[in-house]
């Protein structure tokens, strides 16, 4: 489980296909060792196991259906990951809770920098748009953002130049595909009232 408060990236240096999936190597900042494999970290909000540590690469696994919901499947050698550590017992959530698990990707339709701060504009497919919510939390490339407002294919966010800074968002650009993990709180909310009809 994470926050979506980002401090570290990755640069993805090594992409190893297989036939049900890929091993993806990165470049990070994350002091992570040996004694680390096995645990969980949040690639651009993707919840990957750690399987090795080879001197300065980090090795990940991922299985096809991860691919097929992610923008995995359009990665590119030299891409900025954001990257998060699972939340531990005490530890603050300044975000909200993340699970890692992305349901779908979104486009950037728009970035536009107003003032210091940047509107991002994103597409979203019909079947996911119904689950939003104006105000509402959502993870975009593992990013707890909030959505500012709804739109007739997607929605809008602001992003703080701290934000921008220590992300991946500053990488983006028009027709950039995210990966989206919408609020779960929603999710549920959305599936309880759906069983009650």
């Amino acid at each position: 489980m994470f926050n979506g408060i980002i401090f570290n990236k990755g640069i993805l240096k090594k992409i190893v296909k297989r036939p049900k999936g890929l091993n993806v190597f990165l470049k990070t900042n994350l002091k992570l060792k040996k004694k680390d494999l096995g645990v969980s970290v949040a690639c651009d909000g993707v919840c990957l196991t750690l399987v090795s540590v080879k001197k300065d690469l980090s090795e990940f696994y991922l299985s096809n259906e991860t691919i097929k919901r992610s923008n995995f499947k359009n990665i590119k050698l030299g891409s900025i990951l954001n990257l998060e550590l699972p939340l531990k017992y005490k530890q603050p959530i300044s975000g909200h809770i993340c699970q890692g698990h992305v349901d779908t990707v979104g486009k950037v339709l728009l970035i536009s920098k107003i003032d210091k701060s940047y509107l991002f504009r994103f597409s979203l497919d019909k079947k996911f748009r119904k689950q939003l919510i104006e105000k509402a939390s959502i993870s975009i490339n593992g990013i707890s953002l909030t959505i500012s407002k709804l739109t007739k294919d997607g929605f809008e966010i602001w992003v703080i130049p701290h934000t921008f800074k220590l992300t991946n968002l500053s990488t983006l650009s028009k027709g950039s595909i995210v990966n989206i993990e919408i609020d779960i709180l929603s999710k549920y909310v959305r599936n309880y009232f759906n069983e009650k009809k």
